[in-house]
């Protein structure tokens, strides 16, 4: 073993995970001389269940002085368990479970032991508004009790969650260059000149992901506010009765929409529809994490009536069955990224310009500008 690493690198995908980590291992043994034919760097682990739907986890390698790197998606429904001779789909109560039982399972072994969770286990929980719990704060005390040295995730709902655990290493990672890197190659003739083009944020907890995409990319910014029926109680929030526009004239401009999900879809459909009747051009959305819980209909249907453009989001969670093969979907895939963050903190070096890449944007700018003959932008 290299005196350059923290320790013996060792790679567990929960299940669902798959194909994620083969495509993460595929890079890791590329960069490490591993070849096709080389040594993986994934290990099995194994939750096998109980009739009772109770489990157990189990792992087939020591990790003892190991640096283990946990790959947990805790929004995965395709994955499916045996109770009582019924399938049940796993819940993220059930995922996150079994990324208990894994930790457990290494007994204290590992040298180290990183969790790399892409959509924060009830991460929409992340504050108190009235007698509730905090679910995402007590999650990340469970897994910092456990002793797990740090916790990785991406584009959290409120990185401010991380105040639970200050003696750990929690970092929130935006996919804004990959994002960016997609649109560019999707579509050829998007213009990122200040005169054509608006950063939109759906609401106000958006607004400091918006905020960096307008600074780096020079761009204005206007955004919406969410005006709540605070009366009554649905699905255990408060209703929108409407989004409400706050920003510059969009008339015959694109405009890219920047929030870190999509459950069911309606608020960012009601805000390209609004956008739409204000005269933008073209509508795209950038969205970290598309969950679809109520489908694909409604997009289906915004998309046919000329709402937007395209949709991105990344490949960090779950895609339900059927997603892939909409026009208007275009994926934007981590595997790499994800690969570089657990080479470099193998290494035990700083990951400080990965979680800020504002050179390598403006790098695929400046190249998209002049493939294109477009002016220049200076972005300072």
């Amino acid at each position: 073993m290299s005196d350059s690493y923290y320790g013996e690198l060792m790679v567990i995908g929960m299940r669902g995970c798959e194909e994620f980590i083969n495509q993460v291992d595929f890079y890791l043994r590329e960069w490490r001389s591993h070849g096709d034919d080389g040594k993986s760097f994934v290990t099995t682990a194994d939750c096998p269940r109980f009739g009772s739907g109770e489990g157990k986890g189990i792992i087939h390698s020591t990790m003892r002085g190991r640096d283990v790197y946990l790959i947990c998606d805790c929004f995965n429904h395709g994955v499916k368990y045996s109770m009582y001779g019924q399938e049940i789909p796993m819940s993220p109560d059930d995922h996150y479970a079994d990324l208990k039982r894994t930790i457990a399972a290494m007994a204290g072994k590992a040298k180290r032991i990183t969790v790399i969770m892409p959509m924060l286990y009830e991460g929409r929980q992340h504050k108190r508004s009235v007698r509730e719990s905090l679910d995402c704060a007590i999650m990340l005390q469970e897994l910092a009790a456990m002793g797990v040295t740090n916790i990785i995730t991406f584009d959290a709902h409120d990185s401010r969650v991380s105040n639970a655990i200050p003696l750990t290493g929690f970092d929130s990672v935006r996919p804004t260059y990959q994002m960016l890197k997609a649109i560019v190659r999707n579509v050829p003739d998007i213009s990122l000149n200040h005169d054509d083009i608006m950063i939109i944020s759906p609401d106000e907890g958006a607004m400091s992901r918006t905020m960096y995409y307008a600074t780096v990319l020079g761009l204005d910014l206007g955004m919406f506010y969410k005006r709540r029926d605070y009366t009554t109680v649905v699905n255990g929030k408060n209703p929108i009765v409407a989004h409400e526009y706050l920003g510059k004239d969009l008339n015959g401009k694109d405009a890219i929409i920047i929030d870190d999900m999509i459950s069911s879809g309606d608020s960012i459909i009601d805000v390209a529809r609004q956008l739409k009747g204000k005269g933008a051009k073209r509508i795209f959305f950038f969205v970290t994490f598309g969950l679809f819980t109520n489908g694909f209909e409604a997009f289906d249907k915004a998309y046919a009536e000329g709402l937007f453009t395209k949709c991105f989001s990344t490949n960090l969670v779950y895609h339900p069955e059927g997603l892939m093969e909409r026009e208007w979907y275009a994926e934007v895939n981590m595997c790499k990224y994800v690969a570089i963050i657990i080479d470099t903190l193998n290494k035990d070096e700083s990951i400080s310009t990965l979680l800020n890449p504002v050179k390598k944007i403006h790098s695929i700018l400046d190249e998209h500008q002049k493939k294109d003959g477009q002016i220049k932008i200076t972005l300072d």
